[in-house]
C-alpha cells in the first residue's frame, strides 16, 4: 500500500490482536513494533471503531482470514467496522480471502434476533454460511441498509467448492487455537457448548477443536453412543487430556476425539447437535444448554435438545428457514 502512495494512518486489531497470536480478553491499544503506527484494539474497551479513531481517515481496508463460522468474531468485527465507516462516510474495502471450509456447505441453526451478540451479529445467519468475507460484507451492508461505500476486491482462481488445502496457500493460524483445516471443519459444531464453564473443547491441548471432554464424561461411553448414531463423515474415539489453559486447566479429564473420514459429506453442525443430545441423554443436568444460545443461535433448537428430541429431527426443523436464507445469500455471491 505504501508503494502505491497510500498513507497508513492507523491500524485496527480484532479479537486475537494484530498478529492473531493473543488469546485473552481486554486487549489494549498498542503501537506496531515495525512501523510505530497506532494499533486500535477492537477487542478491548470497545468492539467498534469510534468516531475519534476514524477522524481524518479516508478509508478502512479489511484484510483478515475468516474460518467460515458464524461465531468466529472476525465477522462481527468486520460488520461493526463497516457500519462505523458508513456512519463516518468513509470508504470501506474488503480484500477477499477464501472461506477455508468451502463456499458450498451451508449448515446449522439460524441466529434468532434475540440472540444477536459479538459472536453473531446478523440474524438468520446459519452457523456455517458458505460465504467469503467479501460476500458477507455485501450482505451485511445491503440487508442492514447501512449505505456504506463498499468495495470488495475479489480473489482470482478461487472456486466455491475449494477447501483451503486445494488453494495452494499456506495455512497461517488465524487465531492461536485454530491450528489446522481439520479444526476449522470441526469448529462450527464443536463450539456449540463452549459457553459452558464445565466443558472443554480442547483449548490448552495440542488439538483444540478436535477433541472435547469434561470431568463428568466417560470417554468410552460417549464415543460408543455417538458412533452408534452413524453420523456421516466422522469417527469418534475415546481419549483423555490435561488442558494447560482454559477450562480444567491442570486437570486430567476424559472425552472424545473426532476423525473426519469424509469431509464432503460431514456436517459439523449435525455433530454439534449429536454431542449436545448425547450429553443430555447420558449426563442429564450436567450442561445448561441455555448458556449456548448465542452460539447455537436458535432458542427452538435448544428447547428441542433439552426435550431429548432426535438431532436429525432438530436438523429437519430449520430446513425451511435455511432455504429462505439461501435465497437471500444468492444475491451477494461473487464466485
Amino acid at each position: 500500500m505504501r508503494q502505491a502512495g497510500i498513507t497508513i494512518a492507523a491500524l485496527f486489531s480484532p479479537e486475537h490482536g494484530f498478529a492473531g497470536a493473543l488469546d485473552r480478553p481486554g486487549i489494549e491499544d498498542a503501537a506496531d513494533p515495525t512501523t510505530g503506527i497506532k494499533v486500535y484494539s477492537l477487542y478491548g474497551k470497545t468492539l467498534r471503531p469510534t468516531p475519534e479513531m476514524l477522524q481524518g481517515l479516508d478509508a478502512l481496508v479489511f484484510d483478515i482470514q475468516d474460518v467460515g463460522s458464524r461465531f468466529y468474531t472476525y465477522e462481527s468485527t468486520m460488520a461493526y467496522a463497516l457500519e462505523a465507516a458508513a456512519k463516518a462516510k468513509i470508504s470501506f474495502y474488503v480484500l477477499d480471502r477464501p472461506n477455508p471450509i468451502t463456499g458450498t456447505h451451508v449448515e446449522g441453526p439460524l441466529l434468532d434476533e434475540a440472540n444477536k451478540s459479538f459472536v453473531g451479529s446478523f440474524p438468520t445467519l446459519p452457523v456455517r454460511h458458505g460465504m467469503t468475507m467479501g460476500e458477507l460484507a455485501k450482505m451485511f451492508n445491503a440487508e442492514n441498509k447501512w449505505g456504506a461505500d463498499l468495495t470488495v476486491i475479489a480473489m482470482q482462481d478461487w472456486n466455491r467448492g475449494d477447501w483451503f488445502d486445494s488453494t495452494g496457500l499456506t495455512w497461517v493460524n488465524p487465531s492461536p487455537n485454530m491450528r489446522s483445516l481439520n479444526a476449522a471443519i470441526l469448529y462450527p459444531g464443536l463450539c456449540f457448548l463452549e459457553s459452558s464453564k464445565n466443558y472443554s473443547e480442547g483449548r490448552g491441548t495440542d488439538s483444540p477443536f478436535e477433541q472435547t471432554g469434561a470431568d463428568f464424561i466417560n470417554g468410552r461411553e460417549l464415543a460408543s453412543y455417538l458412533n452408534k448414531r452413524l453420523i456421516p463423515g466422522v469417527r469418534i474415539y475415546p481419549t483423555s487430556f490435561t488442558p494447560t489453559d482454559s477450562y480444567f486447566k491442570g486437570v486430567r479429564i476424559e472425552g472424545v476425539r473426532y476423525e473426519i473420514i469424509n469431509r464432503d459429506v460431514f456436517d459439523s453442525t449435525r455433530l454439534g447437535l449429536e454431542i449436545a443430545a448425547a450429553i443430555q441423554a447420558l449426563y442429564p443436568g450436567k450442561i445448561d444448554f441455555t448458556l449456548g444460545k448465542r452460539l447455537i443461535g436458535s432458542d427452538d433448537a435448544i428447547r428441542r435438545i433439552k426435550a431429548g428430541e432426535d438431532p436429525r429431527s432438530i436438523q429437519a426443523s430449520y430446513q425451511d428457514a435455511l432455504s429462505e436464507f439461501l435465497k437471500v445469500r444468492a444475491k451477494y455471491l461473487i464466485y
